[in-house]
């Protein structure tokens, strides 16, 4: 359940709304239409520069920080602040980037600082994860009779290729990040126990689907193992297993590479761990054999058109060799 907009703690909400409706019978009509702006958009006046809030309403800069003023602030970054406390860690990522739009020079080389960060992340999360947290997930996910993956968001697609990694070597593994949303994963939960492993993935801003659904089956036995950053997530309070993963990323709430280099890990970790899973990979791999393209070996491959492995593959299934 994704609250839009964002809800800010109810004490810091309820400061700043009662101050506004306390002083709207002195207010000025124009001052009078920014309050009312403002109580009705709490959340999007607390991201807007005062340029912004003023032209939003139809006033000028000076009015919208005399109308800060006159709710007994200094000024309007004042008043600003006042409204952004309980939205912090929402509001992060977007003034992490109105910072940087205002601070880069037009040669400063933002791609290559944020690869050097997605490397950073991956050796902090290298460091951070134990050989015995390591092993201790590898062994619970192989032990699971039923392996479900709980994610939303951005960490929805994480799931759903934690399953793809998943499925050759284990014989019951869901995704239950998209298909049905959370009341149908909520349905599919309702009969897990002990024998069961829900992995749930969350990070800032976490999404309370993921932390309720794991804690629910957490409830009816099954164990939770949490992808997530830190010992404060609200999905590690009651996680059997934790592997803490570095996801800073500096315009945008999380990066998501150093996520899913965990999970190939572990998916790696399962294929070598597996008993016949060179088998199940040959088995994969011949059974999508038709749907996929190969270059042509030897050629420029500036050069050459690549070959569809589809033709020969299906010729040879489909037309078997005549007896002479």
């Amino acid at each position: 359940m994704i609250h839009q907009p964002p809800v800010a703690s109810s004490a810091a909400e309820q400061a700043i709304a009662t101050r506004i409706a306390a002083a709207m019978p002195t207010l000025t009509p124009i001052h009078r239409r920014m309050g009312d702006y403002v109580l009705a958009n709490l959340f999007r006046a607390a991201t807007m520069r005062i340029d912004e809030l003023a032209s939003v309403v139809g006033a000028s800069v000076a009015t919208a920080n005399r109308f800060a003023r006159a709710l007994g602030f200094d000024g309007y970054p004042q008043f600003r602040e006042a409204l952004v406390r309980g939205f912090e860690a929402t509001l992060a990522p977007v003034e992490r980037l109105r910072s940087a739009q205002e601070s880069l020079a037009a040669g400063d080389d933002v791609v290559d600082a944020s690869l050097e960060q997605a490397a950073n992340n991956l050796h902090a999360t290298r460091t951070a994860i134990d050989n015995a947290a390591a092993e201790a997930a590898v062994e619970a996910i192989i032990a699971a009779r039923r392996v479900f993956v709980l994610g939303y968001g951005a960490s929805a697609f994480l799931a759903g290729l934690m399953e793809h990694g998943l499925m050759p070597y284990h014989d019951n593994v869901q995704s239950l990040a998209l298909m049905g949303g959370p009341s149908h994963a909520a349905r599919r939960l309702f009969a897990c126990n002990g024998g069961d492993l829900v992995i749930g993935i969350a990070f800032p801003r976490y999404v309370e689907d993921t932390i309720e659904l794991a804690r629910r089956a957490a409830s009816r036995g099954a164990r939770v193992l949490a992808l997530t950053d830190s010992p404060r997530s609200p999905l590690a309070q009651f996680a059997d297993l934790s592997l803490y993963i570095r996801a800073d990323r500096r315009l945008a709430a999380n990066a998501d590479s150093a996520v899913l280099a965990v999970i190939e890990a572990l998916c790696d970790a399962i294929a070598y761990r597996t008993k016949r899973s060179v088998k199940a990979a040959a088995e994969v791999s011949e059974f999508v054999l038709p749907w996929l393209v190969a270059g042509q070996s030897g050629s420029d491959p500036t050069n050459e058109k690549p070959v569809r492995a589809s033709r020969t593959a299906r010729a040879t299934q489909a037309k078997p060799k005549a007896k002479r």
